[in-house]
């Protein structure tokens, strides 16, 4: 994807979102951020993680964590084990997500309940850039949903648990795109066993 900065004229296509799509690709990046809020706009971004996978196969990888403006509160940090001290030498948010933006590239975009990904990244690309990220995304939540319908709840951990992943060091970024990947490829399994790939 080629980044451009947009003339006034066009900055009513800075908010275009990419389509939500019910396939199993083969070549995807998988992504996962931590933050330290659940809102885009008052929170902020504090580790940014993906995986490029072609094939089917992880070929490349990118995590860095994200030095805040803010504070990290206790709550977070026991979630993500992402302390403030870590960040001090971490790049700002305006040149981690353009670096981010630009591994992601074009790609169809993977995650797990990934439209509250897309939603900090969108609003962070566009802040700081003036960029939209508009890549059409796969969502394994939704994926659960239709592949794993008698399990109890549809969060990550339960999946992964599920398929007997280790979920040891997950809220990490980088730990979760791996898990992510697994239950995607799992579930990839199974709609093949379904025909309905």
């Amino acid at each position: 994807m080629q980044y451009r900065l947009i003339p006034m004229a066009e900055e009513h296509n800075i908010n275009k979102r990419g389509k939500s799509l019910k396939v199993f690709p083969d070549s995807y990046v998988v992504l996962d951020i931590e933050t330290t809020g659940l809102n885009p706009k008052e929170n902020e971004i504090i580790e940014l993680s993906a995986l490029r996978v072609e094939n089917d196969r992880i070929v490349e990888e990118f995590s860095t964590l994200v030095k805040p403006s803010g504070t990290i509160s206790p709550y977070i940090t026991r979630l993500t084990g992402i302390s403030q001290s870590m960040t001090e030498n971490a790049p700002d948010i305006k040149t981690a997500i353009k670096r981010f933006a630009d591994f992601c590239s074009d790609s169809i975009i993977m995650g797990h309940n990934v439209k509250f990904d897309i939603g900090f990244i969108s609003t962070n690309l566009h802040r700081h850039h003036n960029l939209p990220f508009a890549n059409d995304y796969v969502d394994t939540l939704r994926l659960a949903r239709i592949y794993l319908p008698s399990l109890p709840n549809k969060k990550l951990g339960t999946i992964a648990s599920f398929f007997k992943f280790d979920t040891s060091g997950m809220h990490r970024g980088l730990k979760d795109c791996v898990v992510t990947n697994l239950c995607f490829q799992k579930m990839k399994e199974i709609a093949k066993v379904k025909n309905t790939l």
